[in-house]
């Protein structure tokens, strides 16, 4: 007697073609997809790169927070697990007081003010200000951290003469904002307010339609830092002006600290720029400002902005870098000697206006002042 096939052996045997082809096509319809996405992501990657680099600083903040409360909340759930699977987590007198109560659960205290940040400092944009009763021009130019100036400039004040509810429009920074016109540069800017293009460039709230030129759009309102109004210019002192430092690898201070360049400082140490900018002749030999290892090396990149550049790191917690060299004249891993060894030569590379040397020390991980080591 003949055993019928299964209806199913019967309907794949009849139709495996079709099956095949059916397969074959929706296999085909979705690597069509995935190729047009792809090219559809690289046409436009690059504009999304730029928007970011446009908006690095506005944005630098909500990301660290954001950044900060994810790591605190990872470490608040997996904390208890780490101490009950791996005891080394926890210190003996932390054991013994888990071990004798069970209220001492809670592994992580965050302080209230974790995220408070300070009004004088990070801004992004003009604020309104509403004159408090004792308010004056100065206490109110202290709340900001900004000059009194700057309060006269932006808000057209005649007189010192401040009135209760009055109000005032606050910058971020001392100086001036301006509305770009048709034809404005950066460069053109700075010269009519008395201020540098490298500052302006350097401003992390400035946006610019192309970071590597620095266009701009008109209409914006860009933040011009140290600027002056021009109604003021004539009879205006800037408050902080340029220097001229050691001409030559000297020792200006104890613990083996050396001027890495010879030029005119025309940025100083500030909240968004903890850096000195040492202007100059291009091809001015660098040299290290401090005895340590060549750490890390860029050349050829944007890097941030850095452009060429040069990390240095003395084995104690300090870091020296060095910026928009024209070239580099080490390599990673090698030694140098504060005063003799040249790493490099000036240029404007990177984020630069004009030649010069970025130069910042950090100390554990934390930018300061290079003029509290290199003070001459």
């Amino acid at each position: 007697m003949h055993k019928r096939s299964h209806p199913a052996l019967l309907f794949l045997r009849h139709y495996s073609r079709e099956i095949k082809e059916f397969f074959s096509y929706i296999g085909y319809y979705f690597k069509r997809k995935v190729i047009r996405f792809s090219l559809r992501f690289e046409k436009n990657k690059n504009k999304l790169v730029k928007f970011f680099l446009m908006k690095r600083g506005r944005y630098n903040r909500p990301f660290l927070h954001l950044t900060t409360m994810a790591v605190l909340g990872i470490g608040i759930l997996i904390a208890p697990f780490l101490a009950d699977t791996f005891p080394i987590f926890v210190s003996k007198a932390s054991a013994l007081d888990l071990a004798s109560s069970d209220s001492a659960k809670q592994s992580i205290i965050v302080g209230q003010d974790v995220f408070k940040t300070d009004v004088t400092k990070e801004r992004d944009k003009i604020i309104t200000y509403s004159v408090e009763n004792g308010d004056t021009l100065e206490t109110i130019a202290k709340k900001f951290g900004i000059s009194e100036d700057t309060i006269r400039w932006q808000n057209n004040l005649t007189s010192d003469d401040l009135s209760v509810g009055q109000q005032l429009q606050i910058l971020p920074v001392t100086g001036v904002a301006v509305k770009v016109s048709s034809g404005d540069t950066i460069y053109s800017l700075a010269k009519k307010y008395k201020a540098d293009a490298q500052t302006i460039a350097e401003f992390p709230f400035n946006d610019f339609a192309n970071p590597e030129t620095f266009s701009l759009v008109t209409g914006q309102i860009l933040f011009i830092p140290n600027g002056v109004a021009p109604s003021a210019a004539s009879t205006y002192t800037q408050p902080q002006p340029q220097v001229e430092v050691a001409q030559g690898p000297v020792p200006v201070a104890s613990g083996g600290w050396y001027w890495p360049v010879p030029g005119i400082i025309t940025q100083f140490a500030s909240w968004f720029h903890m850096a000195l900018d040492i202007a100059g002749p291009v091809g001015t030999p660098v040299v290290a400002a401090h005895s340590g290892t060549v750490e890390r090396v860029s050349v050829g990149t944007w890097d941030t902005g850095y452009g060429n550049n040069v990390w240095i790191n003395d084995g104690d917690g300090i870091e020296t870098h060095y910026a928009h060299l024209v070239s580099v004249n080490v390599s990673v891993g090698q030694s140098v000697i504060g005063g003799q060894s040249v790493i490099g030569y000036r240029g404007s590379t990177g984020n630069s206006t004009g030649p010069h040397t970025h130069f910042e020390i950090r100390v554990n991980g934390t930018l300061v002042n290079p003029l509290s080591y290199i003070n001459p």
